[in-house]
């Protein structure tokens, strides 16, 4: 598990339980307000994407969870090497490393230069891959951006059943006239508490994560792309290298210098 990830969940939920005082956590218990925050939360994510999208959440989570991004410095490293390969022996040459690629689009990207497909046709076809990436991540990232907004919205349907049943169930003291607030109140104030928690303690933080993820792997595809047309088009490798390490923000650039 991503230990960024895990830390801040983990701390988040430690600080929030001190700030209640541990003597009063049983305050905090409310099945009825879970049922109405978790339950009409992601009642209303099923309703709101298809089962496919569905299917595939419990992958997405663990995704994001994961700690492993792509580092575009051992992309760099690799097109530099096979730009030497390139250049000592030809393009046909590169077929064999191609075949070896665990990362299916590297692959790709070296056998498209290897069949010798022009360099504008393979520009665009590696560049509409990104663009069905992107829709494809944009599309699982969603359902994480709508739980962040739905559970806020069911923690306020939440308060406002509470307050119902509180007016609703007004009782005035016979002996002092004071009127008494049922656990209506209780049901008002902790469903907005939790649905601020399952917003920013779950949602926000896994969508960050999948972003983060995205544009990490995004990146790395367009080295790739620029790397390996550098390649067909004969450039030279320390020059490919440098350019490729452009890409990169200032402190990561350091390491490879």
């Amino acid at each position: 598990m991503d230990p960024s990830m895990a830390v801040g969940i983990a701390a988040g939920i430690g600080l929030i339980m001190y700030g209640i005082g541990f003597g009063n956590l049983d305050a905090f218990a409310s099945f009825q307000s879970a049922i109405i925050v978790v339950g009409g939360t992601f009642a209303a994510l099923v309703a709101s994407f298809p089962s496919r999208m569905l299917a595939k959440v419990p992958q997405q989570v663990m995704i994001a969870a994961k700690g492993q991004m792509q580092e575009p410095g051992l992309f760099i490293e690799q097109i530099a090497y096979f730009a030497e390969v390139a250049r000592r022996f030809g393009l046909l040459a590169l077929e064999e490393h191609a075949v070896a690629q665990e990362d299916e689009f590297l692959k790709d990207s070296l056998l498209l230069i290897v069949d010798a497909v022009d360099s504008d046709k393979a520009r665009a076809m590696l560049e509409a891959d990104l663009v069905y990436l992107d829709d494809r991540h944009k599309e699982a990232n969603s359902f994480f951006e709508r739980g962040a907004a739905f559970a806020p919205a069911f923690g306020m349907i939440g308060t406002l059943i509470g307050l119902i049943l509180m007016l609703a169930n007004l009782q005035l003291d016979a002996v002092d006239g004071t009127t008494i607030l049922t656990h209506g109140m209780a049901i008002a104030l902790i469903t907005t508490f939790y649905g601020s928690l399952l917003a920013n303690l779950f949602f926000i933080p896994v969508s960050s994560k999948l972003q983060a993820k995205h544009e990490r792997e995004m990146l790395c595809k367009q080295i790739i792309i620029e790397g390996i047309l550098s390649i067909q088009a004969g450039e030279n490798p320390k020059f490919i290298r440098d350019k490729l390490i452009s890409f990169l923000p200032y402190k990561e650039r350091l390491s490879l210098k």
